[in-house]
């Protein structure tokens, strides 16, 4: 597949703010009706980790891009020009906000210091009565930096202007790879780093290259020595939860191709240990979830985080499912989810089925509330961009920079659709939208059900000879009652229309 099969016409793929090369055509492409897996299918998004706060969670991804040949045909994903962090986020599982991309390394990013910015975690204080977030994050694997944030979708600034991590800090000389960070905020308030990764020579069965540390009561700190995790056929990708007063430790096995006992994982699993302590001693248990292979037929690394939400855990991981719905070549993942449970009386947890279906949906969705653009469950031929002008500029240290604002992009035939959306009895009356033309006029038509279901209502957007010229514009809507998929429907026109999505709304009658 070429270049010019994935772009749609009227965008190339250097278009400055747009958050994503993958741009396909007006087909669901990866994410498919009814599936909740992949979770995305506008941008590739790997190495998941999740922060749930306010009753929503956010998950944090290593940002792979598309890369091309001088022939502009795309390529293996090499990972030496991340430097990014892309973040999503939902109340209910299915229907995701794209917040964008965190510039996090390089010249304009927040930690000039840093060349990349892979598998990132995430953590929550409160501290001094403010609520205050930490992004923890790999510089490919020679170290650990982190940033701070008033907010779980930034602005993000370096507070300490170098690595949290090095090869100085106490007790991490032997490891192989520092990075793969996971960070755990004890009952107590102690905060715990784990990390590390990579075998060294000879030691596949038992590398110890997997660290914890207590992180300081600043977050941005490390104390004392690190300590080594016996991880058996330990590689990568480091996690950590609590339940029911047992730590769990888990992480992905090596694929070196010695012999193993039955005890022992197979290669490219998620395995875990068990703890009483945060710090040990542990106790290997056995493996979780199988490499993605064993399910979509594509394998690859693993890598997760384990979460709780509404009174449920999930575990986020990643496959390469939408690279290989595209037929392009391998190396870039992408989010999925699947529940987690636990034996009643052991605390074992059980094995976990990876698959298209993913999750159910935890709640309907409400209309009645101003929507970001960027939400969407599932689409076709829609893109998301950041606004230019309202991002993140390069701040002195300490000093808080601009959010970026996120929009999708929708040409003549694509459309987004809502999951579960719950008019109410008494329905919607009218609908309101904040749009930007980026040609001729055009219309959005409002449905139910279908991409050519219930028509509800329509938008009629007039063209603008400005590229970004914002409009307000509310339309009545008649049949929008109950609950029902909604779907936002750029119609197809001779000018190949195109608009820039920031908010909507209904009312209701």
């Amino acid at each position: 597949m070429n270049k010019e099969t994935m772009t749609q016409a009227g965008e190339q793929k250097s278009e400055p703010g747009l958050t994503t090369d993958l741009q396909h055509t007006k087909k669901e492409i990866g994410k498919l009706r009814p599936n909740a897996n992949p979770l995305m299918a506008h941008k590739f998004g790997a190495d998941p980790y999740a922060l749930v706060f306010n009753n929503r969670v956010y998950l944090y991804m290593t940002s792979d891009k598309l890369e091309y040949d001088a022939n502009e045909i795309p390529q293996k994903n090499s990972y030496q020009s991340i430097n990014k962090i892309t973040v999503i986020s939902s109340d209910d599982l299915i229907n995701w906000t794209d917040h964008g991309e965190i510039k996090v390394a390089g010249p304009e990013g927040a930690a000039t210091w840093a060349s990349q910015s892979w598998a990132p975690a995430a953590a929550h204080r409160s501290l001094n009565g403010e609520d205050r977030f930490y992004l923890y994050f790999a510089n490919n694997a020679s170290g650990i930096g982190v940033l701070s944030a008033p907010t779980p979708i930034g602005p993000w600034t370096d507070p300490i202007g170098k690595a949290l991590v090095t090869r100085e800090t106490p007790g991490v000389e032997d490891v192989t790879w520092l990075f793969d960070p996971a960070v755990l905020v004890d009952d107590d308030h102690q905060a715990y780093l784990y990390f590390g990764g990579g075998v060294p020579e000879g030691k596949p069965e038992r590398p110890d290259t997997a660290r914890v540390m207590r992180l300081g009561t600043d977050m941005v700190s490390v104390e004392g020595k690190a300590k080594i995790i016996p991880a058996p056929f330990m590689f990568e990708n480091s996690g950590i939860h609590k339940y029911d007063n047992i730590y769990y430790y888990t992480y992905c096995s090596n694929f070196f191709q010695v012999e193993r006992d039955e005890d022992s994982p197979s290669p490219g699993e998620i395995a875990y240990m068990t703890s009483a302590q945060p710090m040990g001693p542990w106790t290997y248990q056995g493996t979780i979830l199988k490499n993605p292979g064993h399910f979509f037929g594509i394998g690859g690394n693993n890598h997760h985080a384990i979460f709780p939400l509404a009174n449920q855990w999930y575990i986020a991981y990643h496959a390469q499912t939408l690279c290989q719905a595209m037929d392009i070549p391998e190396g870039y993942r992408s989010t999925h989810l699947n529940k987690v449970q636990y034996e009643d009386t052991s605390g074992r947890i059980k094995a976990i089925q990876a698959d298209y279906k993913g999750v159910e949906q935890l709640k309907s969705f409400n209309p009645y509330q101003k929507v970001s653009g960027s939400t969407m469950g599932w689409n076709a031929g829609v893109n998301t961009r950041q606004l230019s002008g309202s991002g993140s500029e390069q701040v002195e240290k300490g000093e808080s920079a601009r959010q970026d604002e996120v929009v999708s992009v929708l040409h003549g035939g694509s459309w987004i659709a809502i999951s579960r959306v719950d008019f109410g009895q008494k329905g919607a009356a009218s609908f309101t939208i904040t749009v930007c033309s980026q040609g001729g006029p055009c219309t959005l038509e409002l449905r139910l059900g279908r991409e050519d279901g219930e028509l509800i209502g329509k938008v009629h957007v007039p063209g603008s000879a400005e590229s970004q010229e914002w409009i307000e514009t509310l339309t009545s809507v008649t049949g929008a009652q109950h609950e029902h998929d909604l779907y936002l429907v750029l119609k197809p026109s001779e000018q190949n229309p195109c608009i820039l999505l920031k908010h909507w709304m209904f009312e209701e009658a």
